[in-house]
Formats: structure tokens, C-alpha cells, sequence
């Protein structure tokens, strides 16, 4: 039991992103940094009052520190997007503690409800190495999942139903997304979408993460190119060729905004990744994209939900919900067992419990 609070209590505070200090700052000075490492090392326990004071702080049930995952999680090949080095390492160990605290519950969820899905095939054994590779690998993948060039409705809800475990969470600015692994299954984290915010830039993540997941590059690339080619790949799987060279022809003077809101509405895909896409296949030249990039930051479009349009999709994980749903359905989970894994308290679990039949 002491065990197993010193290492709750330690992953509640990295998930937290607080040091000893923070910690001690933020209850306000009623526990030592010195009493907090001692809890860590298991040397000493807390107390009832002390207990709900560093749950209060760390934003986690009291319980949080006494219940242990049936199996823990170790995160194997976590590759953060380039984007993220704007990150601390506690804000990268945060996200990650986040991310193994999920798993853990969804996959004793998995055994509970005895429901296991393999991950569908992706094959494309040739290493990447060029903007034809990536392209190559887009149109392989779509003749593989039998999607043809229509538009892809829900990428998070495609990567669910082919197998990949994709959960979201909060996360500071600077984080977009992360892959990783654990025994067989491949494992996207996203960063949870705020109501009524753009979402394209999401699904535009979760294909970049799925093709580090598949994709082989030469050694010979230096990271910066291989996130140029998990760019270009999820591009061309968002907008095929034959649609992007129908959709923008090549015989023009200009680019109108309402144009660009319409093929984005359509599409799911954002003005710069348009552009870029435009660019590598050669419809536009370099100049009118550096020309894009120029106006795009002038019109402020950069900042966050500022970019015109929006794309009609959830693009939310639901498969672990729709578990615990189906558990408490078939009276395999309680309604606190239900709260567990759903990570919220006993009383929000049972607002969202309207029963129709």
C-alpha cells in the first residue's frame, strides 16, 4: 500500500508538470518540500487531511493514490512531434505520464470487456526518401484500406476502427501529438480539443504520428526532413493527386479566400497544408507560396482558431467510451468501476447515465 501511494503520488505530480517546490507552493505552504519527499521515498505516509489537500492540488480523486492499474505501462518508441521542442522536460513528462495513466486504463478495460483488435496492415517496405516516396506511400495506403479519393470524413475515428489506440488529453501550448508503442499496439496521443476550435490541424496530426508509426526513412535523413516527408505523406492522404489538381487548377492569377474556405470544408484540410501541397506537386511555384506564407502571417490566420473556415468533424476518440458504456450495458462494470476508467468522479459518470431502453 505505501508502495504503491509513493508511486501514485510521484505520477500525480509529474502528470501535474509540478516539482517538490511547486507541489508545496501550491497547497499553500501547509506541507514541506522536505514532508513531499519524504511521502516519495516512502518514508512516511500522509495523513486524511493532508491526503485531500494533495489530491485538491494535483486535481485527482482521493482514490487516485490507492487504486493500481492491473498491468503498468511502459511507453516504448515516444516520438514527440518537431513541433513540441518548445517543450520543457517537465511538460514532456507530464504529457507522457498523462498518456501512460490512459493506457493503463484502457487496456485493463480491453481485458475486462475481453475485446482485442489488431492493428489493420500497412505495408510499404521501400525506405522514404523523397516528397514521390511519401506521395507513393499516401496512395498505397488508401488502395490498402479500400478508401478510394474521397474525402476522409473522421481521420481519428478511421485509425479507431483500423486498430490504433488514439487518445487525447490536456496539454500546454506547443504540444500537437506524440506516437508511441507498447507490445503490439501503436498508440497516438493528441492534444484535447477546446468547443468550437479548428479541428484540421488535428486530423493533420494524427496522420503525421501513423505515418512515423509506418513509415521507414533512410538513415541518411536528418530529423528535420523526415517531419518534412510525415508532412508531405499526410497532405497527399488528405488530398489526393487527381483531386488536388482538379480542385486547383494550374492555369491562374490568383487565390481567392473563399475558394480556399470551400476545398478546406470539403477536404478537412488547412490553407498552409494546401499550399504546401500545392507546391509539391508543382501546381503553384515557390514564390506565390512564399508569397502565401507572407500574407497568411499579415492576416494573423497563424494564430490559434484564427484561420477562416472550418472543417465539420468531431475528430474525437470515442472507442474507450463506447467500453465503458457497453461494461456498465452488460453489468460487467459498476458505476464506480465505470468512473475509474472513464478518469472522472462517481457523480459525473452518473449524469452521463441516461438509460433509453
Amino acid at each position: 500500500m505505501e508502495t504503491n501511494f509513493r508511486d501514485r503520488l510521484i505520477a500525480a505530480r509529474k502528470m501535474a508538470g509540478l516539482s517538490l517546490r511547486e507541489l508545496a507552493e501550491r497547497i499553500g505552504g501547509e506541507i514541506s518540500r522536505q514532508a513531499l519527499h519524504k511521502y516519495e521515498l516512502g518514508e512516511s505516509k500522509p495523513g486524511s487531511k493532508t491526503l485531500i489537500a494533495l489530491a485538491n492540488a494535483l486535481s485527482v480523486p482521493v482514490d487516485y493514490f490507492f487504486s493500481s492499474p492491473k498491468e503498468q505501462v511502459v511507453l516504448e518508441d515516444v516520438d514527440f512531434r518537431r513541433y513540441t521542442s518548445k517543450l520543457s522536460k517537465p511538460m514532456r513528462d507530464s504529457i507522457s505520464y498523462k498518456a501512460q495513466d490512459v493506457f493503463e486504463r484502457y487496456f485493463e478495460l480491453e481485458n475486462l470487456m475481453g475485446i482485442f483488435e489488431t492493428v489493420a496492415p500497412f505495408s510499404f517496405s521501400r525506405e522514404i526518401n523523397s516528397l514521390a516516396d511519401s506521395e507513393e506511400a499516401a496512395i498505397s495506403l488508401r488502395k490498402q484500406w479500400n478508401l478510394g479519393n474521397d474525402p476522409i470524413s473522421d481521420v481519428v475515428e478511421l485509425l479507431e476502427d483500423k486498430g490504433y489506440k488514439v487518445i487525447e488529453i490536456t496539454a500546454p501550448e506547443g504540444f500537437d501529438g506524440m506516437k508511441a508503442s507498447y507490445k503490439d499496439k501503436k498508440l497516438i496521443v493528441l492534444k484535447k480539443s477546446e468547443s468550437g476550435s479548428d479541428i484540421v490541424r488535428k486530423r493533420f496530426t494524427a496522420l503525421h504520428e501513423l505515418a512515423h508509426h509506418n513509415l521507414k526513412f533512410s538513415p541518411d535523413l536528418d530529423e528535420k526532413k523526415r517531419e518534412k516527408l510525415c508532412h508531405s505523406f499526410a497532405s497527399a492522404f488528405l488530398f489526393p493527386e487527381d483531386m488536388a489538381r482538379k480542385e486547383l487548377d494550374r492555369e491562374r492569377f490568383h487565390f481567392y479566400e473563399k475558394e480556399l474556405v470551400l476545398i478546406k470544408e470539403k477536404w478537412g484540410i488547412s490553407f498552409p497544408a494546401l499550399f504546401a501541397r500545392a507546391t509539391d506537386l508543382g501546381i503553384i511555384s515557390s514564390s506565390t507560396y512564399k508569397n502565401f506564407n507572407i500574407r497568411y502571417r499579415q492576416r494573423h490566420y497563424h494564430l490559434p482558431d484564427s484561420e477562416p473556415g472550418r472543417f465539420l468533424s468531431k475528430e474525437r476518440p470515442t472507442r474507450m467510451e463506447k467500453l465503458i458504456f457497453q461494461g456498465l450495458a452488460k453489468e460487467v462494470l459498476s458505476l464506480n468501476e465505470a468512473a475509474y476508467f472513464a478518469g472522472i468522479s462517481g457523480w459525473e459518470m452518473r449524469e452521463q447515465m441516461s438509460m433509453l431502453v
